[in-house]
C-alpha cells in the first residue's frame, strides 16, 4: 500500500476533477491519496512528508514563454511550496493546460519543476481522461522512491 500526498491549485474545477480521477485510481490500487487544494485563503503550514504538486497553467501577457508572460491564479500554490522548508519535500510536478495555447501549454508546471529542481512528471489537457489519470498516477508512484 502506497500513501501519496498531493497539493494542487484549481480555479475552474479542471484540476479538482482530475484529482478525483487520481483518487479513484489510488483506491483501485489499494493506495491512499491525500489531496489538498491550495488557494489564496490557505494558511501556510510546514510540510513534513513528501508531496507532489498539480498545477494548471493560467498566463497573461505576451505570446510565448518570455519574461512578459506572468502566472495568474496559481501563485498561491507556488508561494506555499516556497514557504519554510516545504520545497524540500516536493518530489515532482504534474501540469495541465490547454493545447490550443501551443508553447504555453503546461508552462506553469515546467517553471515549477525548474524553480524547485524536481522532475516534471507528466502533463494532461484540461480535465484529463481516466486513461491520463492511470498513467500519471503510476508515474507519481514511481517517482516516490526515486528521490
Amino acid at each position: 500500500m502506497t500513501h501519496i500526498n498531493l497539493l494542487y491549485a484549481s480555479t475552474e474545477g479542471n484540476t479538482k476533477s482530475f484529482v478525483e480521477k487520481l483518487k479513484k485510481v489510488a483506491i483501485e490500487q489499494g493506495d491512499t491519496l491525500n489531496a489538498r487544494l491550495i488557494g489564496d485563503e490557505t494558511e501556510y503550514a510546514n510540510e513534513t512528508e513528501p508531496f507532489f504538486a498539480l498545477v494548471p497553467t493560467y498566463l497573461t501577457g505576451g505570446t510565448g514563454t518570455g519574461p512578459e508572460v506572468t502566472e495568474i491564479f496559481t501563485n498561491a500554490l507556488g508561494e506555499y511550496i516556497d514557504f519554510g522548508n516545504n520545497a524540500r519535500h516536493l518530489k515532482g510536478v504534474v501540469g495541465s493546460g490547454n493545447r490550443n495555447f501551443n508553447v504555453q501549454f503546461n508552462l506553469t508546471a515546467i517553471r515549477y519543476a525548474k524553480k524547485f529542481n524536481v522532475p516534471m512528471i507528466a502533463a494532461y489537457e484540461l480535465r484529463g481522461s481516466v486513461f491520463d489519470a492511470e498513467i500519471i498516477y503510476n508515474k507519481i508512484k514511481r517517482n516516490i522512491g526515486e528521490q
